[in-house]
């Protein structure tokens, strides 16, 4: 199993997973064309592609999805209770309605309902061959109960949103901040380097730090925010970029 971002951040955001001949799509938040070249630089194609799994309706996850869905055969993978506010995007002949475990051909994955401003928002555990990998973005906590979860994966892609003083002295507005330190926004890069010293084990080989804010946070203060939780430990720990897909990452 291997995973890449393409986008991360509150511009747009996809990434790949790729399983020998089970390979997923996760989001469509940028173009079209901008996600074919990706592809086909990576010597893929779509036709190479099982589905695509949907977070959750906002537009930095969905604004490509129309183009994806018209001008390809796949289909997509949703939780019923998404499907109202993604209508318009995707026509219902299209979806796939998924519980809370469930299989696309040879690879398992299992939901992570995060805690969200978006109808039935979720994250994903992939598992396959013996491997595992977590993607979880866009929440403003994680559940003790979907934490257990995510214990001792291989590897994690995991939203460090914001630097929590970087957000407080900053620019947005106070609703905005409000809204981004609440329950229902983002993952500051203190709370997510104490989650994961909660559940990385000796196997975790990978962490990619995911939709950091360009206004809040630096590459740098995620990381070394994370490095410092996880001191001792032999991780690779790495931040995806709004603009740069990442390196294939081995799971």
């Amino acid at each position: 199993m291997k995973v890449k971002t393409i986008a991360s951040g509150s511009k747009g955001n996809c990434a790949i997973v790729l399983c020998d001949a089970t390979n997923i799509i996760i989001d469509m938040g940028i173009p079209y064309l901008t996600l074919k070249k990706s592809l086909e630089e990576n010597s893929l194609s779509f036709d190479d592609f099982s589905g695509i799994l949907i977070t959750h309706c906002h537009k930095d996850h969905i604004s490509g999805l129309s183009s994806l869905i018209k001008k390809t055969k796949l289909n997509v993978y949703i939780p019923e209770k998404m499907y109202d506010s993604l209508k318009e995007y995707l026509p219902l002949e299209k979806c796939i309605f998924i519980e809370d475990t469930f299989n696309i051909k040879n690879l398992n994955v299992e939901l992570i309902h995060t805690s969200h401003d978006a109808p039935s928002s979720v994250g994903f555990i992939f598992n396959y061959k013996g491997k595992s990998l977590v993607y979880v973005t866009d929440t403003g906590y994680i559940n003790r109960k979907y934490l257990a979860k995510m214990v001792a994966k291989d590897a994690y892609v995991i939203e460090s949103n914001h630097d929590e003083i970087m957000l407080l002295d900053g620019p947005y507005p106070r609703f905005l901040k409000e809204r981004v330190i609440s329950d229902q926004g983002h993952l500051s890069n203190s709370t997510t380097a104490k989650y994961l010293k909660k559940i990385v084990r000796d196997n975790t080989k990978n962490i990619i730090l995911a939709h950091l804010s360009e206004t809040n946070n630096t590459e740098k203060l995620a990381i070394e925010t994370t490095k410092k939780e996880l001191e001792g430990r032999n991780i690779t720990i790495m931040a995806a970029r709004q603009h740069e897909e990442s390196p294939f990452i081995e799971v």
